[in-house]
């Protein structure tokens, strides 16, 4: 009699013990995005983690058919949220994909576009180069010709939903450089480090610099490490878990020589966040840094954390603004944080702020899933932007610059656009005193 082989390789596969806490109670099944898409139990949390149980014991292999259900998996972890019993589908998904990419084949087609963008997006020296050709492409008028006249239909889909999330391109931003060390106003009450992002920098300087004016005007001394790279989101969540692991332990050594003594790391993007807050887990086996993921991990705070818990200090003037907050999957759902940012919204007079039907299912930017899996992620976009246009809301605030851009080209797409915030950047022109 012969058996199938198991599914996983020995290094760090799925954990038995995590997959028996499932007892299949379908309270996850409507907050899932691909089972409120397409209604597969395959494409539900309990139907992967059914196929985890499959490949640990024998009954499957991971064939190109496993493999698509993984890869349709948007991350967004509003499953945990859902899940009653605990389960960590997190570390089952964790596990479960650098054991895909390990052991299936993708089309040329899929490894020349993942290269792109591992080879783009966690690099901003390069991402500025490419910055300086978006701005010409915006700049000269080519982006609205190419629009208007239909060309972009002549690209292959993932190619035209990159295009369709492009933020408008700011040459003094790409190649702005905050300093090292802005000093508290007033007495100092923490000692903080900023995250600065890989898109973050290059595309949305102008978050960075609201952060920091934000979090000196309450009190913190911000110190910004010159050698930070990239924190190793992109490839965790892809399951690219060496690579990952190599740019965590860089990162590591960037904070560790330039801002050891901080008090706290800040942090303004969600799916960053999720990861930094994870670094513990992902460097676990490692002798050298395992320790020191855990110590820097445990200093990690979203910035909505970090103002909810300071009392604030700096007063704050009318933003009068309806607004629709969009709740980031990575922020919500991965680390938990929900209450925080709209307590630091509510702190801001004049502020309306509206909720959103659905709120606990994800957008659709998931990272690079929207570039990805263009097709269901416009989708679950376009189903995001009829919510928000019920709430009457003149514009979008959330903590997740991913989101930001993949909810405007959907509004923009259905000729309803809107304005759209980072959370912080209310609060900046709020303590400034600034018309938005």
């Amino acid at each position: 009699m012969t058996t199938t082989p198991l599914a996983f390789d020995g290094h760090h596969p799925p954990d038995p013990r995590l997959v028996a806490d499932c007892v299949h109670c379908g309270f996850c099944l409507p907050t899932c995005p691909t089972y409120v898409l397409w209604g597969r139990e395959t494409d539900s949390p309990r139907g992967r983690i059914a196929l985890i149980k499959g490949g640990l014991e024998g009954e499957t292999t991971i064939t190109d058919r496993f493999a698509r259900h993984f890869d349709t998996c948007l991350g967004c972890m509003a499953c945990l949220t859902a899940c009653p019993s605990g389960v960590h589908y997190d570390k089952l998904l964790e596990a479960t994909r650098p054991q895909i990419e390990r052991r299936t084949s993708r089309s040329l087609a899929d490894q020349l576009f993942r290269r792109l963008i591992f080879s783009l997006f966690p690099y901003p020296q390069r991402l500025r180069m490419v910055a300086g050709k978006l701005w010409a492409y915006q700049g000269l008028g080519l982006q609205w010709l190419a629009r208007k006249s239909g060309l972009l239909r002549l690209l292959p889909a993932r190619l035209r939903a990159m295009e369709a999330v492009l933020p408008t391109v700011s040459l003094r931003g790409a190649w702005s450089s905050p300093p090292k060390r802005v000093p508290a106003t007033g007495k100092r009450r923490r000692r903080v480090g900023l995250l600065l992002g890989c898109v973050q920098r290059v595309f949305f300087s102008e978050v960075n610099l609201a952060t920091i004016r934000v979090l000196a005007a309450e009190g913190c001394e911000v110190i910004i490490p010159r050698a930070q790279g990239c924190c190793g989101a992109l490839m965790l969540h892809s399951g690219l878990e060496q690579d990952a692991a190599e740019l965590a332990r860089q990162f590591i050594d960037a904070f560790e020589a330039e801002a050891a003594d901080i008090d706290t790391l800040v942090i303004n993007a969600a799916g960053c966040g999720s990861t930094l807050k994870n670094y513990g887990h992902l460097l676990r086996d490692d002798p050298v840094y395992a320790d020191r993921a855990h110590a820097l991990a445990d200093k990690c705070q979203d910035i909505s954390e970090l103002l909810a818990e300071l009392p604030p200090q700096a007063p704050r003037h009318s933003v009068p603004l309806r607004i629709a907050y969009h709740d980031a999957c990575h922020l919500q759902h991965a680390q938990g944080v929900r209450a925080e940012p709209r307590e630091v919204l509510k702190a801001i007079p004049d502020l309306e702020i509206s909720e959103i039907p659905e709120a606990a299912i994800c957008c659709g930017s998931a990272g690079v899933y929207n570039l990805i899996e263009p097709d269901a992620a416009n989708e679950l976009g376009d189903r995001k932007a009829r919510h928000i246009l019920t709430t009457g809301a003149d514009a979008i605030v959330s903590s997740n610059p991913g989101c930001l851009l993949q909810i405007a080209s959907r509004l923009e797409e259905s000729g309803t656009p809107r304005r759209t915030y980072h959370l912080v950047e209310l609060v900046d022109a709020s303590i400034r005193g600034q018309t938005l």
